[in-house]
């Protein structure tokens, strides 16, 4: 596993734990409790209940991993001590397209705090990466799947 710190918000933070608390507490006992039932049908060499709850024991077992793994390097972030004169992480930046004078507001957090369909955006992004250190006033140029998007920073604030 990696042993990089990973930066993450208080509610970032939690919603690691609440995720973890619920594979172990509930997925995890009810796993098991399939496994244990299809067993009980006899021959396991055709069950196919049992090939499927064990293949899902895998994943919730892999996933748990993961979390405590994540969980064990998280470095959380007071946002009220980031300044806002730089676009930063956890900073809500609003953009101007130069192309079509659209205006856009993205939250830029990390990866595990991504939400694409509120504009919070990773700072790993094509959109997120080039945004991130940026001032008001910068121009940049994202390069994305889609071709080339032009932004201009308009603000820079907290959430």
């Amino acid at each position: 596993m990696d042993s990089k710190p990973i930066y993450l918000s208080k509610e970032g933070r939690l919603k690691l734990e609440k995720e973890l608390k619920k594979l172990k507490t509930v997925d995890r006992p009810k796993i098991i409790a399939e496994i244990k039932r299809a067993r009980e049908m006899g021959d396991l060499t055709e069950n196919a209940e049992y090939h499927a709850a064990k293949e899902t024991q895998v994943h919730i077992e892999r996933r748990i991993a993961e979390l405590e793994d994540k969980l064990s390097r998280v470095r959380s972030i007071d946002t009220d001590n980031i300044p806002t004169d730089k676009a930063y992480l956890f900073a809500r930046v609003l953009v101007r397209d130069l192309d079509d004078d659209e205006k856009i507001e993205y939250t830029l957090a990390p990866p595990e705090e991504t939400d694409i369909d509120n504009d919070i955006i990773s700072i790993k992004s094509p959109i997120g990466s080039a945004l991130l250190g940026k001032s008001v006033g910068d121009k940049v140029d994202v390069k994305v799947p889609a071709g080339l998007i032009r932004y201009e920073i308009m603000k820079i604030s907290r959430e």
